[in-house]
C-alpha cells in the first residue's frame, strides 16, 4: 500500500469539500471538516468495498445519516476511487443534474447507500440493513452475506424520536455487525448542545445494550482502533468520537455557524496557510491519492477474489437465487399464486375484511417469493401479517417476520433500509391512521425510488366503535399527494388479489395498499385473467338501457354503495354504470382514450368514498357529485356511522339526480 501521512489523507477531504462549497456557495462544511479523519479511518482502513464493482453485493454499507455533509461522502468516494464521483462532478456540487447534490440521496452505483436529509432518517435505515444482512447471511451463509454496516450520526440524528426507537431495537435484536460512528461535536445549528439536552446519551446507549467507545474523533489512529474494538463485540457499537465542528477553517472552526456557514475564497486561502495544504483547488496529490486508492481499493482484492470464489463455488440454482435476489428481479412464476388465489376467490365469493385477505395472499407469496419479510409494530393481531411465519430476532435470524413493537416511525425507515440493501421486500402492517407516524419514510421511500409495500388497515369510519381518532378521513388524499406514491384501495378479495400484484411488480417506488376492518362484499364474479386494477379504474357494471348518463365512481368498500345506487337509478330508467378505481395514479397513467372511455365526459359523475372530497376534482370536475366525509368521524357501528354520516345508496342517487 502506499504510504501517506493520515493528516493529508483526511486535509483531501476538507479541501475538496471547502473548494465545492465555496465554488456552490452553498454547502454545509462543519461536518465535511470536522469528520474527516472519521471518514479517512473508515473508508482507507475497515470498510469492504471495491470501488470498480459498487454494487457488490458483500460490500459493507455505510449511511451518512447527517446528510446535510454530504460533500464528506462525495469526497471520500471520489478519493476512494468510485467512478461516477469524478472530480468534474465534485466541481458541479449541488448545480442541476450533478450527482453530487444536496441531500437526499441514493445511488449505489455511485457508491452512495444513503444520505439522508430529515434527521434521524439515516440511522434507522443503517438499522434495517443490518437487518437485512443478518436475515440473508442465515439464509445464504457467510461465505456469500457477511458485511457490516456503519452509519455516521451526528447530535441531531440522535435527538430525533426515531433514533431512541431504532437504538432500543437494533439493541434488543443484538445487530452486532452495526456500529454509529458519533460526531460528537456538542454542537447543533442553535447552538451548544446545553441548550436543549442534559442526558448522557452515551448511558442510553448502554442501557439498549450497546457497546460504546470514546476516541478521539480527529486522530485516525484512534479512530481506527475503535473500529476494531467495535467488530470484536456481539453487540451494536456506537463510538463516540469527539470532534470539533468546522476543524480547519479558522473562520468558522468550532462555531455554529460552521454547520451552514458560506464559505468565500478568503476561507479556503487561510485554511490553506493554517494546515499547510499548498495544493490548487480541486487537486490532490499524487501520493494522498494513491494511498486512498491503496485503502479503499487494493485492500480489499483479496475480498472480494475470495468472494466470486465462493459465488461460484455454489451450485447452479442457488447461484441464480442468490443473483436474482440481489439484483432485486422477482422469482419467474410468481404471478401463478395470484391466479390461483383469484380464480379460486372469484369462485368462491368469500365475504371478509380485505385486510384478512390480504394476509392470507401474504401468507401465500411467502413461498414463491422468498423475499417476502413482513412485520408490523405491535398489531400482529388485528393485520394478521405474520400468520406462520417465525419471528426474526437475536436467536432466529431466519424468521421472516418483524416485531418492531410500538415503533411505527422506526419500522418506517428501516423499511427503508431494508429495500436499499436488497435481498428483501419489506412489508409493513399498521393501521391507516398511523400512516402520519410514517409519513418521512414512505417520503423518502418514493424520493428514492425504494420498493416497500405498507399494508394498511382500518380504512374508514367502517371500523366503527373505536371512533375517530382511529378513523381516517384525510388520509388516502394525504398519501395519494406524494409523488412516485402507488396508493391502492381495493373493493374485494379479487381486486385485493390484484393489488397485490401491483404491488409486487411496482419496483420503482413505495405502494400502499388500503384495507378495511370490516367485511367486504365479493363485487368481481367472473374469472378473468386481466389484472383490471393495474388500470387503475375500470367499468365494473356497464350502464344499460341506452346512451350512458350517470356514472358512479367509488373506491373500497364504497364501490358495493356505488353498485347499490346503480340498482336503483338503472330501475328509474336512467343508464348508470359503475367504475370502480383502486389506483389514482394507476389510472392517471393510462391513456387519454382509456380514461374517456371508463368516465366519458359527458356524462354526470358522482364519487363515493369514505374519505374528503380532496383531489377528487380531478376525476368528477367542480360541479361533480361527492358523497363522502366532510370532517371527523364518531363512535358507533360501522353500518350506523354511514347512515350518519349519508353515505348511502340513496345519498349517491339523490347527487346524481340533482345534476341531471
Amino acid at each position: 500500500m502506499a504510504a501517506a501521512d493520515p493528516r493529508r489523507m483526511a486535509d483531501a477531504i476538507r479541501f475538496l469539500a471547502l473548494d465545492a462549497i465555496a465554488r456552490a456557495g452553498d454547502g454545509h462544511p462543519g461536518a465535511p471538516l470536522g469528520c474527516a479523519e472519521i471518514a479517512t479511518a473508515l473508508f482507507t482502513r475497515h470498510l469492504v468495498c471495491n470501488p470498480t464493482d459498487p454494487e457488490w453485493p458483500n460490500r459493507d454499507r455505510f449511511v451518512l445519516s447527517n446528510g446535510h455533509g454530504s460533500m464528506l461522502l462525495y469526497a471520500a468516494l471520489h478519493l476512494a476511487g468510485y467512478a461516477g464521483i469524478s472530480i468534474e462532478a465534485i466541481k458541479s456540487f449541488r448545480e442541476l443534474g450533478s450527482p453530487c447534490h444536496g441531500h437526499p440521496e441514493f445511488a449505489p452505483h455511485h457508491g452512495i447507500e444513503a444520505t439522508t436529509g430529515p434527521l434521524g432518517q439515516g440511522i434507522a435505515n443503517a438499522v434495517g440493513m443490518a437487518v437485512a444482512e443478518a436475515k440473508l447471511a442465515a439464509e445464504f451463509g457467510p461465505g456469500l452475506v457477511d458485511h457490516r454496516t456503519y452509519a455516521l450520526v451526528g447530535d441531531g440524528c440522535l435527538q430525533e424520536g426515531i433514533a431512541h426507537e431504532v437504538i432500543s431495537l437494533a439493541g434488543h435484536l443484538r445487530l452486532g455487525k452495526l456500529t454509529f460512528l458519533w460526531d460528537d461535536n456538542r454542537i447543533t445549528d442553535d447552538g451548544s448542545t446545553d441548550l436543549s439536552i442534559s442526558e448522557d446519551v452515551r448511558a442510553r446507549f448502554q442501557a439498549a445494550d450497546w457497546q460504546v467507545i470514546d476516541c478521539d474523533g480527529h486522530d485516525v489512529e484512534a479512530v481506527s482502533a475503535a473500529l476494531l474494538l467495535a467488530k470484536a463485540d456481539p453487540r451494536p457499537s456506537l463510538i463516540a468520537c469527539r470532534t470539533i465542528i468546522g476543524r480547519g477553517l479558522p473562520r468558522l472552526e468550532g462555531q455554529r455557524g460552521a454547520h451552514g456557514g458560506r464559505v468565500f475564497d478568503s476561507d479556503c486561502a487561510e485554511a490553506r496557510a493554517a494546515r499547510g495544504w499548498d495544493h490548487p483547488a480541486f487537486a490532490v496529490p499524487d501520493d494522498v491519492l494513491a494511498a486512498w486508492r491503496d485503502g479503499a481499493e487494493a485492500r480489499n482484492r483479496a475480498a472480494y477474489a475470495a468472494w466470486q470464489e465462493n459465488r461460484a463455488a455454489l451450485l447452479a440454482a442457488t447461484r441464480a437465487e442468490f443473483d436474482r435476489r440481489a439484483e432485486g428481479r422477482l422469482p419467474e412464476a410468481w404471478r401463478d399464486t395470484l391466479a390461483r388465489l383469484k380464480r379460486d376467490w372469484t369462485e368462491t365469493a368469500p365475504e371478509r375484511p380485505s385486510i384478512e385477505v390480504a394476509a392470507d395472499i401474504l401468507a401465500a407469496l411467502t413461498e414463491s417469493v422468498p423475499e417476502l419479510f413482513s412485520g408490523a409494530p405491535d398489531l400482529e393481531g388485528p393485520t394478521k401479517h405474520k400468520q406462520a411465519l417465525a419471528a426474526f430476532t437475536a436467536e432466529n435470524r431466519a424468521g421472516r417476520y418483524l416485531h418492531y413493537g410500538i415503533r411505527e416511525h422506526a419500522m418506517g425507515a428501516m423499511m427503508n433500509g431494508m429495500a436499499a440493501h436488497r435481498g428483501l421486500i419489506p412489508v409493513g402492517a399498521t393501521y391507516l391512521v398511523f400512516s402520519d407516524y410514517l409519513r418521512p419514510a414512505l417520503r423518502m421511500a418514493a424520493l428514492m425510488g425504494l420498493p416497500v409495500v405498507t399494508v394498511y388497515s382500518h380504512d374508514s369510519i367502517g371500523i366503527g366503535r373505536n371512533g375517530p381518532t382511529h378513523q381516517p378521513v384525510e388520509f388516502l388524499a394525504s398519501l395519494r399527494a406524494i409523488p412516485n406514491m402507488l396508493v391502492l384501495r381495493p373493493a374485494d378479495a379479487v381486486e385485493t388479489v390484484e393489488a397485490w400484484e401491483m404491488a409486487l411488480a411496482n419496483r420503482h417506488g413505495p405502494t400502499s395498499l388500503i384495507c378495511s376492518r370490516q367485511p367486504l362484499p365479493p363485487l368481481r364474479k367472473s374469472p378473468g385473467g386481466e389484472n383490471l386494477s393495474a388500470r387503475g379504474a375500470y367499468v365494473l357494471a356497464p350502464a344499460t338501457g341506452g346512451r350512458q348518463r350517470v356514472t358512479l365512481i367509488g373506491t373500497g368498500s364504497e364501490v358495493a354503495v356505488a353498485l347499490a345506487a346503480r340498482a336503483q337509478l338503472q330501475a328509474e330508467g336512467i343508464p348508470t354504470a359503475v367504475v370502480s378505481m383502486p389506483s389514482w395514479e394507476a389510472f392517471a397513467a393510462q391513456p387519454a382514450p382509456y380514461r374517456a372511455e371508463v368516465i366519458p365526459p359527458g356524462s354526470v359523475r358522482v364519487a363515493v368514498e369514505a374519505a374528503l372530497r380532496f383531489g377528487w376534482d380531478r376525476w368528477i370536475g367542480e360541479a361533480g357529485g361527492f358523497v363522502g366525509m366532510t370532517g371527523f368521524g364518531a363512535s358507533g357501528p360501522g353500518d350506523e356511522l354511514f347512515r350518519h354520516f349519508g353515505i348511502t345508496a340513496e345519498a349517491v342517487v339523490r347527487e346524481a339526480r340533482a345534476r341531471l
